[in-house]
């Protein structure tokens, strides 16, 4: 089983990247980062140089500070190395978590119909999962995800640990792809990589330019 590398913003990123690379029949590798956006900009040159023999998986969230991923890109790493696997989530991975609706709706204990149907289209995907925690059936749900109105905090203690945990037990990547085009580039773009890296590959011969 090839394993790949990985480098994300925090934790819930990292659960993430994990459970897709599992889920394309990958072995999670050396996980990197976890220190914020701007630390993986800093790195990223040097892991484009790193896989240029091995599989990596740097995983972004695009935010509101560029209009799209591909300039997001562009803007970081205009020539790719031919087994990374550089994918921006729109706008942030918790957008790929809500994709999966049924499973996110049992998580948090919500009625499926008020998980939004295309979320990508959510400027702050993250304050959905909070407002959806709020209306929890759920007390421990609401008492993790939803933080004190004293706190100043945008989430509650535990919903880091609470996201990655549903990220690694009980979200379905084939089902989310669906609903999130940034998601299904990011277990396409996987795929190509493990395969042109299996033995007796011929390479990806620029199948993806990572922005697809």
């Amino acid at each position: 089983m090839t394993a790949v590398s990985i480098a994300v913003e925090g934790s819930v990123d990292r659960a993430v990247a994990e459970r897709l690379i599992r889920g394309v029949g990958g072995q999670p590798g050396t996980v990197y980062g976890e220190k914020g956006k701007e630390y993986l900009r800093s790195k990223i040159t040097a892991w484009n140089k790193a896989a240029q023999r091995a599989p990596w998986l740097v995983l972004v969230d695009l935010n509101t500070q560029e209009p799209c991923a591909p300039r997001l890109v562009s803007a970081w790493l205009p020539r790719r190395a031919p087994f990374l696997c550089f994918r921006v989530a729109v706008r942030e991975v918790e957008a790929w978590l809500l994709a999966d609706r049924a499973g996110i709706a049992r998580f948090l204990g919500v009625s499926e119909r008020v998980v939004p149907a295309d979320p990508e289209t959510l400027r702050d995907p993250k304050a959905t999962v909070v407002d959806l925690a709020r209306r929890s059936r759920k007390r421990l749900i609401r008492e993790d995800l939803v933080p004190d109105p004293r706190s100043g905090r945008r989430e509650g203690r535990a919903y880091a640990s609470r996201l990655a945990s549903f990220a690694r037990d009980h979200w379905q990547p084939r089902v989310a792809e669906g609903r999130s085009p940034s998601l299904a580039g990011a277990i396409a773009c996987l795929r190509a990589v493990l395969a042109a890296s299996a033995p007796g590959s011929r390479g990806i011969g620029g199948l993806f330019d990572g922005t697809d």
